[in-house]
């Protein structure tokens, strides 16, 4: 009988701890995960996006909440050094909506969704080795919108 209960508490043990430490995998990956809307009205609802630097890689989930189409307020959700936000909405103002309003192939977008209208989503995964530390910006190419449409991002270590 003190086997079975010597066995008994080594199972539950060992589930205890199994079952403690799956939310905080579960945790990780949450926040490895992030969305953001936009709306009609040239908004982010949120200004600011932090990772934990354990976050290898990152998913954003862009959501327009809006009813316009994506030619008339079309979002996108880009990064890049804030240093760089300006000369990179500039050069994409030229590019077309085929184009998400970016730079082909421009080393200073460090991620981006595409441009997307009311109704829709997209997402854009990226790796975050070299981020950490680094004055970011997110922002929407859209021609105008980035002045309105911008916050800070961070990965945190």
């Amino acid at each position: 009988m003190k086997a079975t209960n010597a066995t008994w508490l080594l199972a539950a043990t060992a589930l205890a701890a199994t079952l403690t430490a799956a939310p905080a995998m579960a945790q990780d990956g949450e926040q490895c995960q992030l969305t953001i809307e936009g709306n009609d009205q040239m908004q982010f609802n949120q200004d600011a996006m932090s990772v934990p630097a354990s976050c290898d890689e990152v998913t954003v989930t862009l959501e327009h909440t809006g009813q316009m189409q994506a030619s008339v307020m079309g979002h996108n959700w880009v990064l890049s050094e804030t240093s760089d936000v300006q000369g990179v909405a500039q050069a994409g103002m030229s590019t077309g909506l085929e184009s998400d309003y970016l730079p082909a192939d421009d080393d200073r977008v460090l991620a981006a969704t595409d441009v997307i209208g009311g109704g829709e989503s997209t997402s854009v995964t990226f790796d975050t080795e070299g981020l950490a530390g680094r004055d970011l910006t997110f922002f929407c190419s859209f021609p105008g919108h980035s002045s309105l449409m911008k916050g800070t991002f961070t990965v945190e270590g």
